[in-house]
């Protein structure tokens, strides 16, 4: 089977910086890959990239075609985002805070540590080493936090930990490289810079300066104006004295670059002589504060052409001001944690905030005051998950006490239950398909209603009891979960609400449950060396125990009843048939599923124990083979016949995780451990940037990780789709989804310009009938697209059907459902709705909930045509009935 990663779901966001590209595509980095989420239908992708480890940064091109992104160990890879893949990469020397493209789009500004470096931007051109270094500024004295660009991508303003503000000039076309400007007057590091642009002439005329402690500058540019008009491309050539230069006496005694002062004879820092800007000159015009001390400023953006600036601050709460009078629009506060990014799209109307330690991200209108996205992943690590029976939906359970329910086509969470005061350890879907069941250490086991998103059944024992494993039998009546401390199975009635009876023989916790597909059988593992078979509705007791020599971690049927699968502590994975409880065969998977090295580690990889067993099974649909994980950064698939190692998926390269090397570098080791493990990092608030880690989240107590809380790569849990057209699984990184379906389908007329009537025509004349129907979909002009169906030979209909992409097949439907209730051409327009159901059943399967209301207006159609048929031809039955008999009579 070729299954292909195709989401990641369960963590919208980790850390690091968000962007809007084409005013609705939010980029939001998570780990080390990069997810993009359309805020107007509602979907989110996670890119097949990854790099070396956690995003820091990233950057979009002004276009949207471009993606730079920039990892905790420097290393940058440059994306081409319509076709997802990796351009360029390239390695910088120092961490790098900020970087950003120029508006034009050819140079990127890079702050790497103390540097400022411009790079011109590499293109689709295939080159040796794309990007070329054009200039490096070394004038700031300490770590660059925040940079911006003017509209003419001419002047840069960067902000810096040194408490200051400096403003380059870089012409691009004569070479000249100025010494920068400074901005003083700040108390603490500006982490954010923005130019202000007068709107009649679009040219910069403000400058806002945003330091930490929650002070804002407004500065203001006064300068020639007939000079500053005449010469367009020599603006800046006069380099004025800096501020830090010392007084020099001139030809006729007078001071040259004193202090000048201000209004109330305050030195203002400025210098005197000629302005920056073409005999201009520039004037600090007030000074706010933000009023929320003493919470700091921890992420902060600026609108150019809404003169707006937003706020994020560590105690979760933004505000929105509008410039240059800093009138307050809204403060409110949307989360218990600090916001780490804030960011606004291309128009202005949406605010987006990201909370790195709760993985939200929140997409806000500001003027209707409404949500727009409104996503929160799990915060803690993905105990299990469950598929629908139709495949469509997902639900997880995690550490944080949370249920969520995924649309696996969209990757959204639609609703989220949160009345489980303990972790989640298990979920199961009833057969109708609206009712889910979650077991908890809590002490419940609960059933939720999908249709009403209500807690409807809460199961209990007795006395307070630990479930860790659950099951239900296919008329979703009989409820049973196994237990931790106790050792017992508990058998709940769905419909009373009542406990049925509890199972009593293990020796240890219950952590595998399941039924039978075909029968009432329950099979129940434990960590006592057995597997258990019980008959819950006949008679008390097991019906067969299967002995093993190690612990049993797991076990699972496959789909037709006849064969049972469980793994044990010594990484075998054993095969039982139920029905004659002979064992079948086993496969050895100790070499297979070995991970890799931790930290604290005191032996190699493969010496090490540890780890090498399988924690999850699932079969496939068929049977024919079966997908294992465990606490690796590898999911093995068997064929079960042969007992062969078909494919090993390795679900991440993330260095920023532990597991992830085979053999640790020995440079890295010290005296006091290795130097991964010492937390000398403590500088990540002070410039605004949250790295991607969870270190720091519920691990206070001393001790109680000894790799400092780095969190270690594993899989918790496995399941195929019932469809078995993709499988998830639940690791450190999140749910990963793999399917054998291709998601991404390159459209070449998406680069085509002219999507014209006239280009419709000429590929109808070249005898190009696909093209043809593609472009009118895109035109989305009705004529035009019955105009291309009907060119269509009725030979050729499956091979046109075949080529058409998924996102045209909604528009498709509803062309052809018009043409059922108006076309004569009955036959031709049938053989066209059979072709697309055949042909995109799987797509149509698994997005039928957004296809539904074309699909249900195209089934009415043949519903009514059908009818209509069925009348005519009764009613032509009696008639010649009635003249046959008449002649026979004559």
């Amino acid at each position: 089977m070729n299954y292909r990663f195709q989401n990641l779901l369960g963590a919208p966001y980790r850390g690091g910086n968000a962007v809007v590209t084409q005013n609705t595509n939010l980029i939001s980095p998570v780990g080390n890959r990069v997810s993009v989420t359309d805020l107007v239908k509602s979907q989110t992708i996670t890119l097949p990239i990854q790099s070396s480890s956690n995003i820091r940064r990233i950057a979009a091109s002004p276009d949207g075609v471009f993606l730079l992104t920039i990892d905790d160990n420097n290393r940058c890879l440059f994306i081409n985002l319509p076709r997802r893949v990796v351009l360029h990469r390239i390695t910088f020397k120092h961490p790098v805070n900020a970087v950003k493209f120029s508006p034009n789009g050819k140079y990127i500004a890079v702050a790497a540590g103390k540097l400022l470096q411009i790079w011109k931007s590499p293109g689709f051109k295939r080159e040796v080493f794309a990007f070329e270094l054009v200039k490096t500024f070394a004038d700031c004295n300490d770590k660059i936090l925040s940079m911006d660009w003017d509209n003419e991508s001419k002047y840069l303003i960067v902000g810096s930990k040194d408490l200051t503000g400096r403003l380059f000039f870089v012409d691009k076309k004569k070479g000249n490289y100025k010494k920068p400007f400074l901005f003083l007057g700040h108390r603490d590091s500006v982490v954010g810079c923005f130019f202000g642009v007068d709107k009649k002439k679009s040219r910069v005329d403000k400058a806002y300066t945003i330091a930490r402690d929650g002070f804002i500058f407004s500065w203001g540019y006064s300068g020639n104006d007939v000079n500053r008009d005449a010469r367009d491309d020599d603006l800046m050539d006069v380099e004025p004295p800096s501020p830090g230069t010392p007084e020099r006496e001139g030809e006729d005694g007078e001071r040259i670059g004193k202090k000048r002062k201000d209004s109330d004879g305050k030195e203002s820092g400025f210098s005197e002589g000629e302005g920056y800007l073409s005999g201009g000159k520039w004037e600090l015009l007030r000074k706010d504060c933000f009023m929320q001390a003493p919470a700091k400023v921890t992420a902060c953006d600026y609108h150019k052409g809404l003169d707006l600036v937003v706020v994020g601050f560590s105690n979760g709460v933004f505000g929105l001001y509008q410039m240059p009078d800093f009138v307050c629009i809204h403060l409110l506060s949307i989360s218990r944690e600090k916001l780490t990014t804030t960011v606004f799209n291309d128009l202005g109307n949406w605010l987006t905030f990201g909370c790195a330690k709760l993985g939200q991200l929140l997409v806000w209108e500001w003027r209707s005051e409404s949500y727009i996205l409104k996503q929160q992943g799990h915060y803690f690590d993905v105990n299990t998950l469950a598929y629908s029976p139709d495949s469509q939906l997902l639900a997880t359970g995690a550490d944080d006490n949370k249920v969520k329910v995924w649309t696996v086509s969209s990757g959204f969470c639609f609703v989220t239950f949160s009345e489980h005061t303990n972790a989640v350890t298990a979920l199961h879907f009833t057969a109708n398909n609206h009712c889910l069941l979650s077991a908890s250490l809590d002490g419940t086991v609960r059933a939720w209603d999908l249709l009403r998103y209500r807690n409807f059944r809460t199961f209990t024992a007795p006395s307070h009891k630990q479930f860790v494993s659950l099951a239900a039998d296919q008329s979703g009546e009989v409820i049973c979960a196994g237990t931790l401390d106790s050792f017992e199975i508990f058998v709940w009635s769905m419909r009373r609400n009542l406990l049925l009876e509890v199972l009593s023989g293990h020796e240890g916790p219950v952590h595998g449950l399941m039924f039978s597909p075909t029968d009432a059988i329950l099979a129940s593992s434990s960590w006592d060396k057995t597997v258990r078979l019980w008959n819950v509705f006949k008679e008390k007791g097991a019906v067969e125990t299967f002995r093993h020599t190690h612990d049993v971690l797991t076990l699972t049927y496959r789909p037709d009843g006849k064969q049972l699968a469980c793994s044990t502590l010594d990484g075998q994975i054993h095969f039982w048939d139920p029905i004659d409880g002979e064992s079948m065969r086993s496969i050895e998977g100790r070499r297979d599923i070995a991970g890799g090295r931790l930290m604290s580690d005191r032996r190699s990889a493969a010496n090490s124990s540890s780890g090498k067993c399988f924690t999850s099974l699932c079969y496939s649909a068929d049977g024919s083979y079966i997908l294992a994980g465990g606490n690796s950064r590898y999911i093995c698939m068997y064929d079960v016949v042969d007992q062969v190692l078909l494919r090993r998926f390795q679900i991440t390269h993330n260095l920023s995780l532990d597991g992830v090397l085979d053999f640790l570098n020995s440079k890295h080791m010290t005296e006091a451990g290795p130097l991964n493990l010492i937390d000398d990092d403590n500088s990540d608030t002070e410039e605004g940037i949250d790295k991607q880690t969870r270190g720091n989240v519920g691990y206070n107590l001393p001790g109680s990780m000894p790799n400092n809380g780095r969190p270690v790569i594993q899989t918790k849990s496995l399941k195929i789709a019932p469809t078995g057209r993709s499988f998830s699984a639940a690791t450190t990184e999140g749910v990963l989804v793999y399917s054998i379906d291709d998601s991404f389908i390159f459209d070449p007329t998406d680069l085509d310009i002219d999507v014209t009537p006239e280009a419709i025509d000429a590929a109808l004349n070249e005898e190009q009938p696909s093209r043809a129907l593609i472009l009118s979909l895109r035109l989305n002009e009705d004529s035009l697209i019955k105009k291309c169906i009907f060119s269509v030979n009725p030979t050729d209909v499956p091979a046109v059907a075949s080529s058409i992409p998924y996102r045209y097949l909604q528009r498709l439907i509803e062309a052809l459902t018009n043409l059922l209730e108006r076309c004569p051409h009955l036959e031709f327009v049938l053989q066209w709705c059979q072709e697309l159901c055949k042909l995109h059943g799987n797509s149509i399967q698994q997005n039928s909930r957004n296809l539904q209301p074309v699909l249900k207006s195209l089934q009415k159609a043949i519903t009514r045509i059908h009818q209509d048929l069925a009348d005519t031809c009764a009613l032509n039955e009696y008639m010649l009935r009635y003249l046959c008999s008449v002649s026979v009579k004559k």
